[in-house]
């Protein structure tokens, strides 16, 4: 938390910070980061579809993602080995990203009706480096940024995501219906697009730490579940990460059907909550910025967690009015910006909670654990919102959120007492 006391001041330090060359290099490392995901998901299913594949085929291509789940097992081997040039941090940078440019512009070179197989092992090359990248980046960005920038840098890499996913989303769309551009031509600009991140990288400087890498792959391998777990209250922690945004994730995966059972039309849908919910997505994510470098990463969490669940709420009056336009955008505009806010928060904390001589594979096992309430969410909501109806279960969404506010007041002493062992 800013120790400035005088009015105004640490407005201004945040301000300035803002426009520093530290959060410039962490919103385009966020870019570099969001590019890759919809290029093998959404946008790379909408091809295979206009080529006439059927939707067994693409709907078993989701299994191409698996790298993002499994990014932990190999982890270690970004925290131990060091690449002779640029870095431990840049130097694996570097790397995945050039891979990753190499591999979404092959992608180009195939056509997925012809070309099933080879389309299928690059879209898993284009996975694993895209979760390696992500190890390293999450890595980067903890130990380049002090506890009280990690607020906002977290938010900047936030919003850089969310281009990077905007531009593998709807630009490339966008392109793709144009005349004078193929498929191929749009994948060959997709993957050009991976410069940002390298020269990003290139220019970056490297972080300086204290803590030297494991001394060897046993240490690599053991330490960072050693070193967490040996700390009073790991497990509080890790059910804190399993509970906190569980409410808001069962509510998101049942949003779409939600729309369609209230007759919400496609284009109405499109404008607000891909559109509109983008933007203030991206707001909640600056405002969460501002909060946790003005009040710390804990108590960022109790207040940001507490408006995200009375968010969800909106949904149980939505269920109640119908598809009532007006209600629709404000109640989905409340939810994305309280989902921003309680995002920037999240990742924050995460970040906080790693040591700096584990980064890369404490923060992928974190990212991993989150992932939990994800497929949890996903296995059970149907069920739930079918026996509950919609105002019982976005209720339910609301109160299961409670679980993970009432252990935030336990963990401001947990905190403090990582911070004091991280600096020694």
């Amino acid at each position: 938390m800013t120790t400035q006391t005088e009015p105004g001041h640490w407005l201004k330090h945040f301000c300035l910070l803002l426009v520093s060359p530290k959060m410039l290099v962490m919103l385009l490392t966020g870019f570099s980061s969001g590019l890759p995901l919809l290029l093998i998901g959404s946008t790379l299913k909408f091809w295979m579809r206009e080529e006439g594949l059927d939707l067994t085929t693409i709907g078993f291509f989701g299994l191409v993602g698996l790298p993002y789940t499994l990014k932990f097992l190999w982890a270690p081997v970004m925290d131990r080995l060091v690449p002779s040039a640029l870095g431990r941090r840049r130097g694996w940078m570097l790397g995945t990203q050039v891979a990753l440019m190499i591999t979404i512009a092959s992608l180009a070179l195939t056509q997925p009706a012809m070309h099933l197989p080879t389309l299928a092992v690059l879209c898993l090359l284009v996975a694993f480096f895209s979760a390696s990248q992500d190890i390293v980046l999450d890595a980067y960005r903890r130990e380049s940024l002090s506890d009280d920038e990690l607020g906002i840098g977290s938010s900047m890499f936030i919003y850089g995501y969310r281009l990077g996913m905007l531009a593998a989303g709807a630009l490339a769309l966008f392109l793709a219906d144009q005349e004078s551009l193929s498929w191929n031509a749009v994948y060959f600009i997709m993957g050009a697009m991976m410069s940002i991140g390298i020269l990003t990288t290139w220019f970056a400087p490297e972080p300086t730490i204290p803590a030297p890498p494991p001394a060897s792959w046993q240490e690599a391998i053991t330490g960072p579940f050693l070193e967490f777990f040996s700390r009073p209250g790991a497990l509080m922690m890790l059910l804190f990460i399993l509970l906190y945004k569980v409410g808001d994730s069962m509510a998101s995966e049942m949003l779409s059907p939600f729309m369609v059972d209230l007759g919400v039309s496609k284009t109405d849908y499109a404008m607000i909550v891909k559109v509109f919910g983008m933007i203030a997505l991206m707001a909640g994510g600056l405002i969460g910025g501002l909060v946790v470098y003005r009040m710390g990463i804990v108590p960022s969490l109790f207040i940001l967690g507490f408006l995200q669940m009375i968010s969800t709420a909106g949904f149980v009056i939505l269920a109640y009015t119908g598809n009532h336009l007006p209600t629709l955008t404000a109640v989905i505009a409340i939810e994305t910006i309280s989902s921003g806010l309680g995002q920037t928060a999240f990742v924050a904390f995460m970040a906080s909670l790693t040591n700096k001589r584990f980064t890369a594979t404490q923060y992928a096992l974190l990212t991993s654990f989150m992932g939990i309430p994800r497929v949890f969410a996903g296995s059970t909501t149907g069920f739930l919102a079918t026996w509950l109806g919609w105002e019982g279960f976005f209720l339910l969404c609301t109160l299961i959120a409670l679980p993970g506010l009432f252990l935030i007041p336990y963990l401001r002493r947990l905190e403090e007492n990582h911070q004091s062992l991280n600096r020694q």
